[in-house]
């Protein structure tokens, strides 16, 4: 693939190019990380994404692979002050990432972190009772799992994810990002089995600079994403038939 030089246009571009990135996943089993089988005996592929950011691009991946897909709740825990900039990452499944490079720069850290901690619980519980609304998510157990988001600057959440993915009974991790530092690639390739990153610029500032229309995904977009009809069903038959759509959802 081509060296990219410029921002994609939006979370669309980006999926797109994901998909290309990713299509020798298209409807393959994966073997497990060990030597054990699953108990299906064959170890399916799986797309997560990352709410919020990274829904829309896994509900396309999802589409043009024609591979089941479902959503991983996660939360940053935002540095005080700067919002950009995580001192780590929870989710759901009970994982949590700490990031130490950035804790032993802040003052009062340990309250500090528990006091964010306990703000973005609330929060990833909201987010898990109005995503699911008592659903049970895809099962993960065996399974090859791809986590998308739009972009990783730090990786604290990717990690969480990661970890939450792990927890949960993957064969197989496979991180799937458009964009992210490279060193950011490298810590994430230490925690996952494969990461699938086309674009790591030089000059990386933020993940939404590297996007030329950046919106924020709302929780009415996540939902749409998993309500469409026929979509979780579809999701729980991998090798079922589905036209491949450019656009599936208006994001």
């Amino acid at each position: 693939m081509k060296t990219r030089t410029q921002p994609f246009e939006d979370r669309q571009e980006a999926a797109l190019c994901l998909a290309d990135t990713l299509s020798d996943l298209a409807l393959s089993p994966w073997p497990p990380r060990n030597s054990e089988p699953n108990k299906g005996g064959t170890s399916h592929t799986v797309i997560l994404g990352l709410t919020r950011g990274g829904v829309p691009l896994a509900h396309t991946l999802a589409h043009q692979l024609n591979l089941p897909f479902d959503i991983l709740v996660v939360r940053k825990l935002p540095a005080p002050g700067n919002p950009e900039l995580a001192m780590g990452a929870i989710s759901e499944h009970g994982a949590e990432v700490l990031n130490e490079d950035i804790l032993r720069w802040i003052v009062d850290a340990e309250e500090t972190l528990a006091s964010v901690c306990a703000r973005e619980e609330v929060e990833l519980e909201r987010r898990v009772r109005l995503y699911r609304g008592g659903r049970k998510s895809h099962p993960l157990a065996g399974n090859h799992v791809v986590l998308v988001d739009d972009g990783a600057a730090t990786g604290a959440t990717m990690k969480a994810a990661i970890a939450a993915a792990r927890k949960a009974g993957a064969a197989r991790v496979t991180v799937a990002l458009p964009v992210a530092p490279k060193e950011t690639c490298e810590e994430l390739a230490a925690e996952a089995d494969e990461v699938r990153c086309p674009w790591q610029p030089d000059w990386f500032q933020s993940v939404g600079a590297c996007y030329r229309h950046f919106p924020q995904v709302s929780d009415t977009q996540v939902q749409e994403a998993l309500g469409l009809p026929g979509e979780r069903s579809k999701a729980s038959h991998p090798a079922a038939s589905a036209p491949k759509a450019q656009h599936p959802l208006p994001f």
